[in-house]
């Protein structure tokens, strides 16, 4: 589906991505991690060319889409984004803002379809043809109602995102994203902006399309997640893949340095957010029995005994 082959990227004279290589199958789920600035979103942003790439490939379905001779707009209808900061638009409705996208990508194709038609060129799609603005909305206005529903959120249809909870708004944005039936969806740290509660819903909701096959690419701070639900996890630091493995191999037995200094003090940071979602009511003991088992799942990874 995705082969990433050499891709660097630049701003100025630092190089940020310094040689990228991977394959992206139908119905992987890969978690990218790494130390902030390392890399990691900004290849993200590279994969559907929000950042045009200084040099490489990027084979999407067939397609090099990183060759600026391809129309990129057309291939992005297949690759869904979500972002940190939700990017929903205020002056919208809900519904509005899961329509937008399908209504003006169709009624574009109409009009292409109805120019064929009407020059009498080929390869005009007849049943798009006769279709008007008015069914394409309705069409859309009933699917978006139908995502609403599958999240629960069928009642905030015609409310705007100010007034909702950080967790809705980015449950909404996930599936915006899924209104275009992506082939894949790109996350760029989708729990990251939320208050600790609200984090477990929209994990779900992912947990709920991971198991529906659908492909993902998610840059996460959530080991958890990409312990329980990824089918790769790869580490990136200093613009390199520094390892990639499938869950319990990459976090039971790291090979690489850097990687095993990253996951150890991951504790830490695991610790204090349950700490959060469990209300701050955790006893000094908990922490030593947390590090416990953190140990014993990760030996081969804490060495330094001194570093909490």
């Amino acid at each position: 589906m995705i082969d990433v082959i050499n891709l660097k990227k630049s701003f100025g004279d630092v190089e940020v991505l310094k040689g990228i290589d991977i394959t992206i199958n139908k119905g992987d789920i890969v978690a990218i991690i790494g130390p902030s600035g390392s890399g990691k979103s900004t290849f993200l942003r590279c994969l559907n060319c929000m950042e045009d790439p200084t040099s490489g490939q990027i084979i999407f379905n067939g397609v090099d889409i990183a060759d600026m001779k391809v129309d990129i707009n057309i291939h992005r209808r297949n690759m869904g984004m979500v972002f940190q900061h939700f990017n929903l638009f205020n002056n919208k409705t809900v519904i509005e803002n899961i329509m937008l996208a399908p209504v003006y990508t169709r009624c574009q194709d109409l009009k292409k379809a109805k120019r064929k038609k009407l020059f009498g060129k080929g390869g005009a799609d007849a049943s798009l043809a006769s279709l008007t603005k008015e069914q394409i909305k309705k069409e859309e206005k009933e699917k978006a109602m139908s995502l609403l529903k599958r999240i629960g959120l069928e009642d905030k249809a015609d409310v705007y995102p100010s007034t909702l909870s950080g967790g809705q708004k980015q449950r909404i944005a996930i599936v915006r994203a899924l209104a275009m039936d992506p082939d894949v969806i790109l996350f760029d740290e989708p729990t990251s902006a939320l208050d600790p509660e609200m984090v477990g819903e929209v994990l779900e909701l992912m947990k709920q399309l991971a198991s529906e096959g659908m492909t993902m690419v998610v840059v996460t701070h959530e080991m958890g997640f990409a312990k329980e639900v990824a089918s790769r996890v790869v580490f990136i630091d200093e613009g390199v893949i520094k390892e990639e493995a499938a869950p319990k191999e990459f976090f039971e037995n790291p090979k690489d340095a850097r990687l095993k200094e990253f996951l150890s003090k991951s504790i830490i940071r695991d610790y204090k957010k349950d700490i959060k979602r469990q209300s701050g009511k955790k006893s000094i003991l908990s922490l030593f029995a947390y590090v416990k088992m953190w140990y014993s799942r990760n030996n081969k990874v804490i060495t330094d005994k001194n570093a909490y």
